[in-house]
């Protein structure tokens, strides 16, 4: 049952958006947990290099709420063209993932 957990990762520009993109998914039953880090980004965007620091939103949810999820990143997020990444886990403990199943579930 450990392949239904994912990680969901996003970006968004400061940390005031991370915080408030994070607890509006939680809000909404879509993940159990939203983690926020800084980073530092480089990337072409219109044509140019563009370094920025940004911040990484991890969020930990299942599988089966995942288009439920990116629909509402879309909705809710403040880029154009966020990025929306699903990534699968290989494993997780079992208290965890009772946890999280019952928080999203």
């Amino acid at each position: 049952m450990t392949n239904n957990v994912c990680i969901v990762m996003t970006t968004v520009a400061g940390a005031e958006q991370a915080k408030e993109l994070a607890r509006a998914v939680i809000e909404a039953r879509l993940a159990a947990c939203a983690q926020t880090l800084p980073i530092s980004s480089c990337y072409r965007w219109e044509g140019k290099i563009v370094e920025d620091g940004e911040q990484m939103i991890l969020f930990k949810t299942l599988a089966a709420q995942y288009s439920a999820l990116e629909t509402f990143l879309l909705d809710h997020h403040p880029y154009d063209t966020p990025e929306i990444v699903r990534l699968p886990v290989d494993g997780v403990s079992g208290k965890y993932r009772d946890w999280l199943l019952r928080e999203v579930g």
